[in-house]
């Protein structure tokens, strides 16, 4: 492509944060352009189905939305310096640490941003100047209280509820905690590069945990080796020489004692949203897609339970992990299938995901 990629999102966005910092690590030219009201309800809306962002838009006058098929389509065009580790166990634990960052994470993110209203401030700004660049500032500040009301909608069924509000501040520490003990070891997740994995996770840190000011500052500040990942994945630099996976097809310990937590907690809520679907797929008319939400879901969260919405996409993203599997070859599955013992995952193989495509946010069983 000599023509430069149209990457449409703000740098406030979830999953914005996780293309953008993407792109900038494989070196791919692109024009960063923010999405304007007309363009996000207007011409987004007519060329993906939904309202949303981020999308890319490619010199052939394609747009691509959803972070993970913009990654999956960008790889194929730009092999060089590969997000997706060779060996298996490091391939699927990366796929698996995507599809956590992206789900998981979004009620964490969404709480940190509207919980503290220190926040609004830099929201309103980026958001009003964005939505109505050629506006008067108080027609700005109007946009951005509109969509501020939509999202905060969305509190709700993500689990920010009052009540959980403690149990969260709780889990949030304790897993900053231990991914600033591992970044301390570690440049990356799975060693000397960023893998899909380190971008799935630094969604919620680039737009949010790690920008926001109440957050960044209470947060994030006081574990300096998460905040320089952040900065790291954020400003990218290629070096040569010391940008390898570690050797051997190894997970670090101090990233094991993560993933057995995520097969405490994520794999339930997976198992529960997955009980939801199978259940409502008899009453649903062949090629219709399942609602955006169903009910509410439970599953573990640090010392607690946390509830809320499940959402069918959770389990497209899942599904993409169990592909990575069936992909492996027979030594490699066996390879996985040991590492998934060792950390109490083995049931992540059993889940009976009645297979789905996506359609927009939502998807549509086959």
């Amino acid at each position: 492509m000599h023509q430069k990629l149209t990457l449409y999102g703000w740098h406030l966005s979830y999953f914005t944060g996780k293309v953008l910092c993407y792109l900038r690590y494989k070196q791919i030219p692109f024009v960063d352009q923010p999405v304007s009201l007309l363009t996000l309800m207007r011409r987004i809306k007519r060329k993906t189905g939904a309202a949303v962002m981020p999308v890319l838009c490619t010199p052939e006058g394609e747009w691509i939305q959803d972070s993970s098929i913009i990654m999956d389509r960008m790889e194929a065009v730009y092999p060089h310096h590969p997000v997706e580790p060779s060996t298996p166990v490091q391939r699927f634990a990366s796929s698996l640490m995507e599809a956590w960052g992206d789900e998981w994470w979004i009620p964490m993110a969404m709480h940190t941003r509207w919980t503290y209203p220190e926040n609004y401030a830099l929201f309103e700004k980026e958001a009003g100047h964005a939505l109505l660049p050629q506006f008067p500032a108080f027609v700005q500040r109007r946009a951005a209280a509109y969509v501020a009301s939509t999202l905060r909608g969305y509190l709700p069924s993500v689990g920010v509820r009052p009540e959980q509000h403690e149990l969260m501040d709780s889990w949030m520490a304790q897993m900053l905690d231990l991914l600033d003990a591992h970044f301390e070891q570690q440049p990356y997740l799975f060693g000397g590069r960023p893998g899909v994995g380190d971008f799935g996770l630094v969604g919620s840190m680039y737009g949010h945990l790690g920008r926001d000011p109440w957050p960044a500052r209470m947060l994030i500040a006081p574990r300096p080796h998460l905040r320089a990942w952040i900065d790291r994945m954020a400003h990218p630099v290629q070096t040569k020489g010391h940008d390898e996976w570690l050797a051997d097809d190894r997970i670090a310990p101090t990233l094991e004692t993560i993933f057995c937590i995520i097969f405490k907690e994520f794999l339930p809520m997976l198992e529960g949203i997955n009980r939801q679907v199978l259940a409502a797929l008899p009453g649903l008319t062949p090629g219709k897609a399942l609602p955006r939400g169903l009910d509410d879901v439970e599953m573990p969260m640090g010392e607690g339970r946390f509830r809320r919405v499940a959402m069918p996409y959770t389990l497209w993203m899942a599904q993409r992990t169990l592909d990575v599997y069936h992909a492996t070859n027979a030594q490699g599955q066996a390879q996985v299938r040991d590492w998934l013992g060792s950390v109490g995952g083995s049931d992540f193989l059993e889940l009976n995901i009645p297979r789905l495509r996506r359609s927009g946010l939502r998807v549509i069983p086959e």
